[in-house]
């Protein structure tokens, strides 16, 4: 059989026909020739989400999104999801909107209720809800930032203004003549420390041998130390507080009259005796300095000794 060029013509064209439509269904995400399920999903917002963008479980690529329109008036969404796998997905399986990378776009991934043994059929709707991807987050934590960035720099324009307006020329000169000045004082600290240098390398023996006196002071203190510490230093000072106790008894025993030295302090009797023997002491020896012969006599011849007379020049007199 032959077959005719018209024939073939009309073949190639509804082969080329054929090949537009599923062409156009597959850029669309309608896959004409394998066998799917078609889930809905409703959300308020699906922001980055395009079809075709890819439907997983468990970071397994399961379908995609063949469809996005407006569901109402409320400007809710329906995404329709076209399920290439035979996975049980229950009716209160979750169908999150996530971002899984900084430049992929938005996926869906559908979070199965394994609980739930009541299986979703083509054509079910799935509960929707959008998980904050990694822009987002990032932007929500960026949006304070952002904001204290902004005050920071106007301040720091109105502190350059402020500067600028007191730097005019004086202030100007002033800040260049405080530059030089400080720049004379490091060279001078230098030049100081230079010094310094020359003196510590000239007397590096000094200082060590001072070191060393040092150190055997301290070690020295170290001993003194340990026989402080051994010597009872406790025991030493019970001792003195028992011996000012007893002072203070003494002392206390005196104040009261007690004892030969609290009565020469206290009793005024014995202090009049005193007295009065101390002058008649005085008495006795100033006679002795007058007559002398009357205590001492020496007699080679046995004379008699002379009768006693009073000292004309006595100003004392004894009581009686």
């Amino acid at each position: 059989m032959k077959i005719t060029r018209e024939l073939k013509t009309a073949v190639l064209a509804i082969a080329s026909i054929l090949l537009f439509i599923w062409g156009y269904s597959y850029l669309k995400g309608k896959d004409l020739l394998n066998d799917y399920k078609m889930f809905y999903v409703e959300y308020d917002n699906v922001e980055g989400l395009t079809t075709s963008a890819p439907v997983t479980i468990n970071g397994l690529v399961i379908g995609k999104v063949s469809n996005i329109k407006f569901l109402n008036h409320t400007g809710r969404l329906s995404v329709e999801l076209q399920i290439n796998s035979d996975f049980p997905i229950s009716r209160s399986s979750v169908a999150s909107i996530y971002e899984p990378g900084l430049i992929g776009g938005k996926q869906i991934m559908i979070i199965p209720n394994y609980n739930d043994k009541v299986m979703a059929v083509s054509g079910a709707h799935l509960i929707g809800e959008n998980k904050p991807g990694l822009t987002t987050l990032v932007g929500e934590k960026l949006a304070p930032l952002q904001e204290k960035l902004d005050r920071v720099l106007l301040n720091a324009d109105k502190l350059l203004s402020g500067f600028n307006n007191v730097l005019d020329k004086d202030g100007q000169a002033n800040l260049k003549n405080s530059l030089a000045e400080l720049n004379k004082t490091i060279t001078q600290f230098h030049k100081a420390s230079n010094s310094l240098n020359v003196i510590l390398d000239d007397n590096k023996g000094k200082i060590g041998g001072i070191v060393t006196n040092f150190d055997n002071i301290s070690k020295d203190f170290s001993k003194i130390s340990d026989s402080l510490n051994k010597a009872d230093l406790g025991k030493t000072a019970r001792n003195l507080q028992k011996t000012l106790n007893t002072v203070d008894q003494i002392i206390a025993d005196v104040q009261s009259g007690k004892g030969t030295m609290g009565k020469l302090l206290k009793d005024d009797a014995l202090y009049k005796d005193l007295d009065k023997a101390s002058k008649e002491l005085e008495l006795l020896i100033q006679d002795v300095r007058l007559n002398p012969t009357r205590y001492i006599n020496v007699s080679l011849f046995g004379k008699q000794n002379k009768a006693y007379v009073a000292p004309a020049d006595s100003t004392i007199k004894v009581k009686n």
